[in-house]
């Protein structure tokens, strides 16, 4: 291998947008190990992921269906519905919260076979059909605990799930191992996953070479559905607690993460390797915020940095991340422009 090869090998490496996210998230760390206050202590470390797993679930779910140019904005929502049955089946009709958890998650695939249905029968947009959707779920998990009520009181082994620790790590996180493995191979080794791109690029294209669309496109709602209904578990078994506002804002978080981690808001385009470091990008941001102090950066006796901060920088990332798609997509057009001008038609 020639050393100009090995030069554009490296290149290419440092060009590819998951190389410039792990860079971004390595000045993470820095800066908050810098300004924090024991950002990198193991206790910290486990926190990191024991309160953001339930965003990371809803970013690997949403990455095929944001694949198939489509969103879901239903998915917080569908968090706090499917908490509140938990908490209704467990409390007041007495069912085992294994048994419980299976139902709230079959009713996340139904919630998201109705988005499906909508969408793909209906042929509704979907930023539209889960837009009504979205208050459609939270109003019915308002409505089931008339705004205030709350569940509590489930059994400790329950609570374990996420309080407690497997092997040295969260208990949770190696169900957000599961599900990544799962959709690492449904997005990347099957079939499906390879027509979800074919969809988001061109579906027109893809119903005439043959892809259900509609199957598969629905297929991608209901998963989102299911995991969705699987972080609620997840989550109330973290708060100790079942309440209607639970996962409220998630859908933002979520979509941030997978969007900064190189999915096409256009569809098409995109892979879980991206989603899992745009989503360790955001549980850093949210957790080394609250460990900065004002006064440490500005020598000001302020107090900690706010969890309106937060919420402005996540705001931030996701709007650069889109800008920046947009603009890569632009130049990319250019460039094939320019390409097409400069051939010159050869004599016959």
């Amino acid at each position: 291998m020639t050393q100009q090869t090995k030069k554009l090998k490296l290149s290419a490496i440092l060009a590819r947008h998951e190389t410039v996210l792990l860079l971004v998230i390595l000045l993470e760390i820095f800066i908050f190990q810098s300004f924090g206050r024991n950002f990198l202590a193991p206790s910290n470390v486990s926190n990191i992921f024991r309160h953001s797993v339930e965003i990371g679930l809803l970013a690997l779910v949403m990455t095929p269906v944001i694949l198939t140019g489509g969103i879901d904005l239903s998915v917080g929502s569908m968090m706090g519905l499917c908490a509140v049955a938990f908490g209704i089946l467990v409390k007041q009709y007495e069912m085992s919260p294994w048994l419980a958890a299976i139902l709230a998650i079959s009713l996340g695939a139904l919630g998201g076979m109705g988005n499906a249905f909508l969408i793909t029968k209906m042929n509704l947009p979907p930023l539209i059909v889960t837009l009504g959707t979205f208050s459609l779920f939270r109003g019915l998990a308002e409505a089931l605990t008339k705004g205030s009520e709350a569940y509590s009181g489930f059994p400790a082994g329950f609570l374990n799930i996420g309080n407690g620790n497997f092997l040295g790590l969260p208990a949770q996180l190696w169900i957000f191992f599961a599900v990544a493995i799962l959709m690492w191979l449904l997005v990347h080794q099957t079939t499906w996953g390879r027509s979800l791109r074919a969809i988001g690029y061109a579906s027109d294209g893809a119903r005439y070479a043959g892809i259900s669309v509609r199957f598969n496109t629905g297929m991608a709602y209901v998963i989102a559905g299911a995991i969705a209904g699987l972080a609620a578990v997840i989550l109330v078994a973290r708060l100790g607690e079942a309440r209607a506002n639970v996962g409220i804002g998630y859908e933002l978080l979520a979509i941030t993460a997978v969007v900064l981690g190189g999915t096409s808001i256009f569809g098409g385009a995109g892979s879980i390797y991206g989603t899992l470091l745009g989503y360790v990008a955001v549980a850093i941001l949210n957790n080394g915020l609250g460990r900065i102090t004002a006064h440490q950066i500005f020598d000001q006796p302020i107090a900690s940095v706010s969890r309106e901060l937060s919420g402005i920088l996540t705001g931030l990332l996701l709007l650069v991340a889109l800008a920046a798609g947009v603009i890569l997509k632009s130049l990319a057009s250019r460039r094939a422009r320019r390409q097409s001008l400069s051939v010159k038609p050869t004599n016959t």
